[in-house]
């Protein structure tokens, strides 16, 4: 069998798994405002159930109001949760699915909107990454807690999970007990490594006692927390056999907290995939339980691979369930090119949640998130779509709406498709944005399957026909249960249109005119911004585009003009070539900020290299062989071999007249709106393709 380790059951005290794939907690923000689970976030994980995963962990699950993160997570704090919770448990079941509830509690790692209150913490020392002051726990609260999570154990076994996990990593407050870097206490609670794990051992001690001997009990761990006075893999290494004997049947080893540097919890691109599988391998030598391996894994050949080596029992894939909810079914059947692939950007997910204060979703599956709202309705009719450039969101527009029926004609420019996914997949660890391209192309490839319904076939007809081959089938409808429905799912599989893409070619108004499309999606994404500035137009001056997709050879020095996420990933890329790069940057603060896993890993990779940001500064003029800037009111040059400009970008949407002058119905999206991320083209062309 392919994948025969990932793809082999597993039994975590009594719980059967049919696959040792594992979709661990992912905070979305789809609870409802009053902490209880809606038809969205049972929609959202009975979907990912469905894909065939062998187990599915909820996102965290306050024990305590005063425990919660964010104001949407749900609670299990009251018996009123339980129907609920039910719900969610029978939805999952339904699909085939297992299901463990995730125990949480935030302690510090939270603010008062969403607590309801002070946050609280072993000691008051606030957030890194917050700022929040707290109030630090007495004993009789850390005894209360110990029984609030006992008691949710309960109450999640009384609704029908599985499991329970309960939440012991990222810097939340199990988390800030064990830890040194949050723990300053004196008493019995803190000091030691004893004592500074007594409050976990105790919630593990009485969580089981609340569910019994025989109901599967897990806790996530920060195996390392990467900070400065932090706890290390010793440390955890010598916890995980007591956590064993406290009652705990599985370990899911993760790394960091939220101060991490580089956010190693929620690895971004520029983390190499599998990088936590050492320790988890780590913990597995310490105890004879089921150990999860988790840290920025979306391949299940990876896993597999894992699994075989020894490193963990079981894996985690996080993002890659959101990206592809399909994607173990396609695994196991060994359809890799079918795959979606997650490439850990994290604007969609965690970013989204934590920066916007947004429900989490997908940059590259703009279903994440809306399952419960079903399926667009089919357009009425044959109907010609018009979907004009092949960028991200030319090519999302065109999948959905030929999954609703048009006939699409996909249009672009350039002799490839991918717009400006070609340049922004050349800077190091990027590459695979360009995957998803692939990955649409292929879909898109379905060819139609004429339908004739209530229409016998004669030898006549096979004779002036004369088709390569014949399929004959009783024309009686079978009635056997469930044959129909196999039924409409093959004749809605056959009605799916082709979509006829046209490389090389632009879209003119008089084509507009003469062919008139039935409606136009108008995708044509964005041109570089020229500043008026001497001597920008000289032959030494490029734009980031041009350098990125190799139709300029790269010289040093070079300067770049702007430091946004263009500028200074090409600065990533001229660096990774060997190349000395300065960047100026007209504001006075730098646009890409290190509070982002990606940006941080880019200004790292910079300062390595030597690369230096100048702020605030205005470029007058760009001579043959220097960049001439005022900055502070005093003029300076730097020299310079190459200079990139990289200072914005403009709408491209020219057409938007001759549309409504012929009174074409059409959308605007992507770029060709407003230059954006990639995750605002992505979703705008789908949005337009099922509305429009």
């Amino acid at each position: 069998m392919m994948l025969e380790h990932l793809f082999s059951p597993i039994a975590i005290n009594g719980m059967t798994l049919n696959n040792r794939a594992v979709m661990p907690p992912m905070g979305t923000g789809y609870g409802n405002a009053d902490a209880t689970v809606g038809e969205r976030l049972i929609r959202y994980l009975a979907r990912r159930a469905r894909g065939g995963t062998g187990l599915i962990i909820t996102e965290v699950c306050a024990v305590d109001p005063r425990g919660k993160g964010f104001p949407t997570e749900i609670g299990v704090w009251s018996d009123e949760f339980i129907p609920g919770l039910a719900s969610l448990t029978r939805a999952i079941h339904g699909e085939g699915g297992k299901i463990a509830l995730q125990l949480h509690h935030a302690g510090r790692e939270t603010f008062p909107a969403a607590a309801g209150g002070m946050p609280e913490a072993p000691s008051p020392i606030p957030s890194v990454v917050l700022g929040q002051p707290c109030q630090e726990m007495s004993r009789e609260r850390i005894a209360e807690m110990v029984e609030a999570f006992a008691r949710a154990a309960g109450r999640a076994k009384q609704a029908g999970f599985d499991a329970v996990e309960i939440h012991g990593a990222h810097g939340y407050l199990l988390n800030q007990f064990l830890s040194p870097f949050s723990n300053q206490r004196s008493d019995e609670f803190g000091g030691s490594e004893e004592n500074r794990s007594r409050f976990v051992l105790e919630i593990v001690a009485a969580v089981r006692k609340a569910v019994g001997p025989a109901f599967p009990v897990i806790i996530r761990v920060s195996t390392d927390e990467m900070i400065r006075g932090g706890y290390g893999l010793g440390f955890m290494q010598g916890l995980a056999p007591q956590l064993v004997a406290a009652g705990v049947d599985a370990i899911h080893a993760s790394v960091g907290v939220y101060s991490t540097p580089g956010n190693l919890s929620i690895a971004s691109l520029d983390t190499e995939a599998g990088f936590n599988l050492f320790r988890a391998r780590a913990i597995k030598e310490a105890v004879s339980v089921p150990v999860i391996g988790v840290g920025r894994i979306n391949d299940p050949r990876l896993a597999d691979r894992a699994i075989a080596a020894g490193d963990a029992d079981l894996i985690s894939f996080g993002r890659q369930h959101l990206t592809d909810p399909d994607f173990v079914r396609k695994a196991r059947a060994g359809r890799f090119e079918e795959i979606r692939w997650c490439v850990a950007c994290n604007q969609g997910c965690i970013e989204r949640l934590s920066f916007e204060m947004k429900s989490a979703t997908c940059t590259f599956n703009p279903a994440c998130g809306r399952e419960y709202r079903g399926a667009p309705d089919p357009v009425e009719g044959v109907k010609r779509l018009w979907v004009i450039g092949a960028g991200p969101a030319g090519l999302s527009a065109a999948l959905a709406a030929a999954g609703r029926g048009y006939e699409v004609e996909l249009f672009e420019r350039e002799p490839l498709p991918g717009g400006q996914l070609r340049s922004a997949s050349q800077p190091p660890h990027k590459q695979p944005y360009l995957d998803w391209v692939g990955w649409a192309l292929r879909q898109m490839e379905q060819y139609p399957v004429k339908a004739h319904f209530d229409q016998a076939v004669t030898v006549g007809m096979l004779q002036g026909k004369r088709p390569d081959a014949v399929v004959l089938r009783d024309r009686r409808p079978p009635q056997k249960k469930g044959y129909l429905e196999w039924e409409d799912w093959s004749v809605r599989t056959m009605e799916k249109r082709w979509v006829q893409v046209h490389f090389d070619r632009e879209v003119t108004a008089a084509m507009l005119s003469e062919l008139k499309p039935d409606a136009v999606i108008l995708a044509a994404g964005s041109s570089p911004v020229t500043p008026t500035i001497s001597g920008i137009d000289g032959p030494g001056v490029v734009d980031a585009r041009d350098l990125l997709v190799g139709k300029v050879e790269p010289a040093a020095p070079a300067v770049v003009l702007g430091a946004g996420y263009v500028g200074i990933e090409t600065a990533d890329f001229l660096i990774a070539r060997g190349i000395g790069v300065v960047l100026v940057e007209m504001l006075p603060a730098p646009p890409v900020g290190k509070h982002t896993a990606h940006g941080y890993w880019l200004h790292r990779r910079l300062k390595a290299a030597g690369a230096e940001i100048i702020l605030g500064a205005t470029v007058t003029r760009v001579e043959e062989d220097a960049v001439v800037y005022r900055q502070q009111g005093e003029e300076k040059r730097i020299p310079v071999g190459l200079v990139v400009t990289a200072m914005g970008a403009r709408a491209e949407n020219a057409l938007e007249g001759a549309l409504k002058e012929l009174a074409i119905p059409y959308r605007i999206v992507g770029d060709a709106q407003s230059p954006r991320r990639l995750l605002e083209a992505i979703h705008e062309g789908d949005r337009a393709g099922r509305e429009i």
